[in-house]
């Protein structure tokens, strides 16, 4: 990929050195150790960006994308003009804070600044929003509010989606142990795809609001399938004739380790085990619908979002399948602290409105909760998730990083069994 900031010949360093922004895009995928200013110098010295993203199998032209969004971010400060990080912050600001699927950030941004013009006719107090997308990462939360244990500095509103942040006890988890949020977004039941005799997405001791999920399917490769039967369901894809054809969204943290954790829950280690040995390579979704154009080795199932899929060419050899048995689905958290209800009330409201469940639904095929909105969805599509009980019941960050553990091995082993040396680093430390 090129671009006007930087070849993929050049060092982790010089990267670094010239976009700072950077460094904490490359932690978030893997690289830690870039965060230590001696271990850039040594490391990052030595190894070129190309020749960095082979080792960790992350596609080259994808990890590009994310930097030079980064970096564009930063420059151009489009997060800090959009969300109006320059107002002044008083102590009755209302601070909403979080990230963003990046398909719909742009219409979510544009809701809530009119929202916003509205609201402040009518109130003497601001709300203050910084809404990034969610390619950004989360270290700047854990820097700055979650290794602090400092529920102040924690925003009044925080949306992002995934299960790690929310439910890990070093992190948001300690924060739900203290009894600090409530969801207040008023709903006797959630939309009918997720509140039925099969699934309920509603947080029954009242902490976590949803207002959304992003749900994982497959995308099958018909020219590369060859002989092999289309997968219908996840046990499928673990199948011996599967064994290094397919690509995973690893560079999206918050899909990845909902998948991780469904495909643990529902088949054990094994699962997660066939998970690594399916492994072909890291893509992002938009490369995956046009992976059947690669000169080299082409995956023949791709699991992503599904919203990607509607980018897929009618005609071609992609085709979507949605799993028998379910979707995998990665919730959309919004969590709001149980002290501030009286002031944030309506901001909740329009978050969790049926004119944001229908941006979510229409405009980035991110089904929304709302019991109002019609996410256009299939009777027979159903969803895959873990359950109240199950997140109750165990700690979701531990598991996190056992999975992690897990599925690491299973692509060494792999890789060492075909004289590779390509090996994948888990997120979480």
């Amino acid at each position: 990929m090129e671009n006007q900031y930087f070849k993929t010949t050049d060092s982790l360093l010089e990267i670094c050195t010239q976009y700072p922004e950077t460094i904490k895009i490359f932690a978030s995928n893997g690289f830690k150790q870039l965060e230590d200013e001696k271990k850039r110098a040594l490391f990052g010295k030595s190894l070129s960006l190309e020749m960095a993203l082979k080792m960790k199998k992350l596609n080259v032209d994808t990890f590009s994308a994310l930097l030079v969004e980064g970096i564009e971010l930063n420059r151009k400060q489009i997060d800090g003009d959009l969300n109006q990080n320059t107002k002044e912050q008083k102590s009755d600001t209302i601070q909403v804070q979080g990230l963003l699927p990046c398909p719909v950030r742009v219409p979510l941004v544009e809701g809530i600044e009119d929202f916003i013009s509205s609201y402040e006719k009518d109130h003497k107090n601001e709300i203050v929003y910084d809404l990034k997308a969610a390619s950004m990462g989360l270290d700047w939360l854990i820097d700055d509010v979650i290794n602090q244990d400092n529920t102040d500095k924690l925003a009044d509103i925080f949306i992002s989606a995934g299960f790690d942040l929310f439910f890990d006890e070093n992190l948001m988890g300690k924060f739900r142990k203290q009894n600090v949020f409530a969801d207040s977004t008023g709903f006797e039941y959630l939309n009918k795809d997720f509140d039925n005799d099969e699934i309920c997405l509603k947080d029954p001791q009242g902490h976590y609001s949803m207002i959304g999920v992003v749900p994982a399917v497959f995308l099958v490769n018909k020219q590369e399938l060859g002989d092999r039967p289309i997968p219908k369901t996840w046990a499928d894809i673990f199948k011996p004739e599967f064994k290094r054809s397919v690509s995973l969204p690893i560079s999206d943290f918050d899909l990845f380790n909902s998948m991780l954790l469904h495909i643990y829950k529902e088949y054990g280690e094994e699962g997660v085990k066939g998970l690594g040995n399916c492994l072909l390579e890291s893509m992002h979704p938009s490369q995956m619908v046009k992976s059947h154009t690669k000169k080299n080795e082409r995956p023949a199932i791709t699991i992503m979002p599904y919203f990607f899929t509607k980018m897929v060419k009618q005609g071609g050899p992609m085709i979507a399948v949605w799993p028998e048995d379910g979707a995998i689905i990665s919730p959309i958290f919004m969590l709001t602290k149980k002290d501030k209800l009286e002031k944030t009330q309506p901001v909740i409201d329009f978050f969790a409105s049926e004119h944001v469940g229908e941006i979510l639904s229409h405009q980035g095929l991110f089904p929304s909760i709302h019991p109002n909105v019609d996410n256009r969805l299939p009777k027979e599509n159903k969803f895959m998730w873990l359950g109240w009980d199950y997140i109750n019941n165990n700690n979701i960050g531990e598991m996190i990083r056992k999975c992690d553990t897990i599925f690491n091995k299973a692509i060494q082993d792999e890789s060492l069994h075909n004289l590779g040396s390509l090996t994948y680093t888990p997120q979480n430390n």
